[in-house]
C-alpha cells in the first residue's frame, strides 16, 4: 500500500491496530508504531496527523536510517552557516519545518545517544537549538516514531535512551504482520491484481487460479503488503493469458537457472581451498536444482492410506515442478 490509499484488510488483529490509531490521532501526544518492514508504519503515521487537530498543518517524515550518523542532528534541528564544513549558509531542520504540525521519525531506534539526547529535550522542552547556535527555538511539533526494533529491550542493552522512551510510548500502535492477518492475504491480493490489470488495459480481471492462491496462503510474507503487492503485480505482469486466471506465483525474483555462482574471496583462499571450486560449484548446483520436500503439506500424508499418501505426494512435486518450469 502507499500513501494516499485507502486502508485495506478485514482481520480484527488489522482494524484493531488501525482503531487504536484512531483513537490517539486527536489526543496533542506522542505516539509509537512498531512493525515490521512493509506493515504500514508510515500509513499509520499520515493518518495519525489526518484526523488530528493538526491537519492542516505539515507533516514532515525523516528516515533515520537513511542518513549517515554525522548529518541525522543537523537534519533534525538545523544548523547555522559555518557550523561545520559544507555549511555555507542556515538550514531550518525538520522540527522547525514541521511547526504547527506532525513530525514523522521513521527507524527511530538508528538514532545515535547524541541525537536522542537532544530529541529528548526538543520533546520535553519543545524547543530546539541549530548547530553552531546558543539560541534556542520554540517549536510546537507533534512526535510519531515507527520502528521494527523492541525498543525495549534496546534500553536494556543501552542503546536508547530509557528516558527518552518513557516520554515517546504515551500510546504504542503494534501493526500485526500480515502472515496473521486471517482473510486478509486474499483480499489484497484481489485488489493489487485488479488494479494492475486494469493498469495493463486488460478487457477484465480473471482473478487467480488454485495454485496461486495456495501459493501465497502458505508463504510467510517477511516484507508483508510491501512484498505481496510487488509479487502480485509481477504475476499479472508476466502472465500471457489474460482470459485465464493467473495461476503462477514467484516470489523470488533473482531466481533463475543462470544465476551466477558465488566467486571467491581471494587467491590465497582459492588456493588453500585446493586450487579450485569445483566441488563447491557442483554442490551449489545441486542444491540448487534439487526438490524442496519440505514444501510437500504433512497434513496430507495419512497413515495407514499408501495409496493416499503416495497421490498427495506425486500432485505436491508436480505442482512444485510446474511453479518451477
Amino acid at each position: 500500500m502507499e500513501r494516499g490509499t485507502q486502508f485495506i484488510g478485514q482481520s480484527s488483529a488489522f482494524l484493531d491496530a488501525v482503531e487504536r490509531a484512531s483513537r490517539a490521532a486527536s489526543l496533542n501526544r506522542p505516539v509509537l508504531v512498531i512493525g515490521e518492514r512493509g506493515t504500514g508504519k508510515e500509513l499509520i503515521a499520515e493518518r495519525l496527523h489526518r484526523l488530528s487537530q493538526r491537519w492542516d498543518g505539515p507533516l514532515v517524515t525523516m528516515n533515520c536510517a537513511a542518513l549517515p550518523e554525522t548529518l541525522i542532528e543537523a537534519e533534525l534541528f538545523g544548523h547555522e552557516a559555518g557550523a561545520f564544513t559544507g555549511a555555507t549558509r542556515a538550514r531550518e531542520g525538520r522540527f522547525e519545518e514541521a511547526h504547527g504540525g506532525t513530525l514523522f521519525l521513521d527507524e527511530l531506534g538508528t538514532l545515535s545517544m547524541g541525537a536522542q539526547e537532544r530529541l529528548l529535550r526538543a520533546v520535553e522542552y519543545g524547543e530546539v537549538t541549530r548547530i553552531g547556535s546558543s539560541k534556542p527555538i520554540r517549536v510546537d511539533v507533534r512526535i510519531v516514531g515507527a520502528t521494527n526494533e523492541s525498543l525495549p529491550e534496546m534500553v536494556e542493552r543501552g542503546k536508547f535512551r530509557a528516558d527518552l522512551l518513557d516520554r515517546l510510548c504515551f500510546e504504542v500502535v503494534t501493526l500485526p504482520p500480515l502472515r496473521v492477518r486471517e482473510g486478509d492475504i486474499e483480499v489484497l491480493s484481489e485488489y493489487f491484481g485488479r488494479r494492475m490489470a486494469n493498469e495493463l488495459e486488460w478487457d477484465g480481471w480473471p482473478g487467480f487460479g488454485p495454485v496461486a492462491v495456495r501459493a501465497m496462503e502458505n508463504y510467510q510474507w517477511p516484507g508483508n503488503v510491501r512484498e505481496l503487492r510487488n509479487v502480485v503485480e509481477r504475476a499479472v505482469y508476466r502472465w500471457a493469458d489474460p482470459a485465464q486466471p493467473v495461476d503462477y506465483i514467484q516470489f523470488d525474483p533473482f531466481e533463475s537457472p543462470w544465476t551466477p555462482l558465488s566467486q571467491p574471496t581471494s587467491p590465497m583462499r582459492d588456493a588453500e581451498s585446493g586450487g579450485g571450486n569445483g566441488a563447491a560449484e557442483t554442490d551449489d548446483m545441486a542444491a540448487r536444482h534439487s526438490t524442496d520436500f519440505s514444501a510437500i503439506n504433512e497434513a496430507s500424508i495419512k497413515v495407514g492410506d499408501f495409496k493416499a499418501t503416495t497421490e498427495a505426494f506425486e500432485k505436491a512435486l508436480l505442482e512444485q515442478a510446474l511453479a518451477q518450469h
